[in-house]
């Protein structure tokens, strides 16, 4: 178990306090109690990372089931150890149906055309069919429920296959438009679904990370044997207007160090562009971090970090691996000090869902961009 550097030997480095996603996982447990939690573990478990993140859930908290998006993915966890269930939630290449066999994965129908190439390639995978209900992304059309059941029935007589499964793609924003639209998608699939009842399939699911918590009780019990939690087992929000339960809270900080502090007379431009200059002597320090580490260049002259308890305003463009922030307010500064780019710091709190709030875009963009550069150490209470 890698813990958290005291010194500023690393740059730029997470730390992921498991015992949070630990207390995410059992808050959230509580509240969808009628069902199995299939850990969504995507995109490097949204930046916490995804070896270490899984073999936890399985070995801590109890988790059985996983999904993921791609077979890359799916390898990695079974390189950590993880014995549970694994579903692929994208496409795979028929090229790659040797490796879903050997490594026991489960592979989502992603159309018909698919269904026929995996066919081809003879090997038994297990199989679950995304039906589209309003996403228009991927699976069979369920506009027609008679329709899409008689393709699920002609796609099991070729595959085995062990489910099927949509995907809410507005339970995220509480508007009476929504509501309705998500409402659809839940008759849709649950036409299909009792269509195919005789079939017996062990996984029928529909809920995602929003669909659990505002639409659980909406949902017919046959359809929410599992439920798919992504984002909010990490403590963050699916949308910026979406209310979290409490005690949910992020279990990633992203922490950097300032490697050099300056005085810098009026009227004198920084960085890139010139697209900032000094109105009065300003005391600037350099953090090591940049957008190849995944700190995004929109945060160029509005946002902000944590230093000694307060906010540092950037100043100028974020560089590859640096961007400059104004201290002037700031007491004891210096070279060396801890740099909260993501987290707590005293009474200041600097979280992904309120970083994205200031350049327009989601707190899974912040999270999942954090590159790999970027070392994750992991926080336990032995």
């Amino acid at each position: 178990m890698k813990t958290s550097p005291n010194t500023i030997d690393h740059r730029s480095y997470v730390e992921v306090d498991l015992e949070q996603i630990k207390r995410n996982y059992n808050v959230l447990k509580a509240l969808v109690p009628d069902s199995e939690i299939v850990a969504v573990m995507k995109a490097d478990a949204y930046g916490h990372g995804d070896g270490m993140l899984s073999a936890f859930l399985e070995n801590e908290c109890g988790v059985k089931y996983f999904a993921v998006s791609n077979i890359d993915e799916a390898i990695t966890l079974r390189y950590a150890g993880v014995t549970g269930h694994i579903l692929i939630l994208g496409y795979t290449a028929p090229e790659h149906a040797r490796l879903l066999f050997e490594n026991k994965i489960s592979q989502t129908v992603v159309s018909e055309e698919y269904a026929k190439m995996m066919a081809k390639t003879g090997y038994p995978i297990r199989y679950q069919i995304a039906i589209d209900t309003g996403m228009n992304r991927i699976g069979l059309n369920a506009s027609k429920p008679k329709d899409c059941a008689a393709k699920v029935r002609k796609i099991a007589a070729m595959l085995h296959v062990e489910g099927i499964f949509t995907h809410f793609c507005v339970a995220d924003t509480a508007t009476q438009e929504n509501a309705n639209f998500t409402h659809r998608q839940i008759e849709k699939f649950d036409a299909v679904a009792t269509l195919l009842e005789d079939l017996r399939l062990p996984f029928v699911h529909c809920c995602n990370s929003a669909g659990s918590l505002a639409y659980y009780d909406d949902i017919p019990a046959s359809l929410k044997k599992y439920v798919r939690l992504g984002i909010v087992l990490y403590g963050l929000s699916p949308d910026p207007s979406f209310p979290l339960p409490k005690k949910l809270s992020p279990a990633l900080s992203w922490i950097s160090h300032v490697s050099m502090v300056k005085k810098v007379p009026a009227g004198e431009s920084i960085g890139y562009g010139r697209t900032y200059t000094t109105p009065s002597e300003r005391v600037i320090a350099t953090i090591p971090t940049g957008y190849a580490d995944g700190y995004s260049r929109r945060l160029s002259n509005s946002g902000y970090v944590l230093i000694n308890g307060m906010k540092a305003p950037i100043v100028g463009k974020v560089c590859m691996d640096q961007f400059m922030v104004d201290v002037t307010s700031i007491p004891g500064v210096k070279m060396g000090s801890r740099v909260t780019l993501l987290g707590k710091d005293a009474d200041e709190c600097l979280t992904a869902d309120g970083m994205a709030t200031m350049i327009d875009t989601i707190g899974y963009e912040i999270i999942c961009n954090i590159s790999k550069r970027v070392q994750r150490f992991y926080r336990k209470n032995d």
